[in-house]
């Protein structure tokens, strides 16, 4: 009995999974937009999602990411171009839960049947008392200079002081 290439290949992401995260929480979508019109298969589009910052309540984090549709991105076996943009805000009063080290994973999620996974690590700029977020993609054989950063001054809130962020960096 053979199977045909397509069948094979949605198998095999059924098996591989798609994204992870380091948090609990997937991130939550908050809306897509189409880019290209495919016939008879998914659009490509650009969508917008929310993460938490695990480790630091009050913070979170908006992305956007290409999607690709067409049969490859429907199958989920599409490697995903490399262009994400970032932005991180103080939502509410922030409370740094546990020590981090500079340049620490917060998120990361596949964009790559295989070696392709986009990053979003945090770091302190403690002169300045901010967060530093930084989202990037990596591959297994070759990395890609395509970026953002995002910081997050930590301000106070109501009558409550912000923390120092410096207080939370591990040597």
């Amino acid at each position: 009995m053979r199977f045909p290439i397509a069948t094979m290949l949605a198998l095999v992401a059924c098996l591989l999974g798609t994204g992870s995260a380091l948090s609990d929480d997937d991130p939550d979508l908050i809306f897509k937009k189409s880019t290209v019109w495919k016939f008879l298969t998914p659009d490509h589009k650009l969508a917008t999602y929310a993460i938490d910052d695990p480790l630091v309540e009050g913070v979170s984090c908006h992305f956007t990411v290409p999607e690709k549709g067409g049969v490859s991105g429907w199958l989920g076996v599409a490697e995903e171009v490399s262009d994400v943009s970032l932005a991180c805000r103080q939502v509410g009063p922030v409370t740094i839960k546990e020590e981090f080290e500079q340049g620490e994973e917060m998120f990361r999620q596949r964009r790559s049947l295989m070696f392709k996974k986009m990053r979003i690590v945090r770091g302190c700029d403690a002169k300045r008392n901010v967060l530093v977020y930084l989202v990037y993609s990596d591959k297994l054989i070759e990395g890609s200079p395509k970026n953002s950063t995002s910081t997050v001054p930590l301000m106070p809130w109501g009558d409550q002081a912000p923390p120092k962020c410096a207080d939370f960096v591990s040597d």
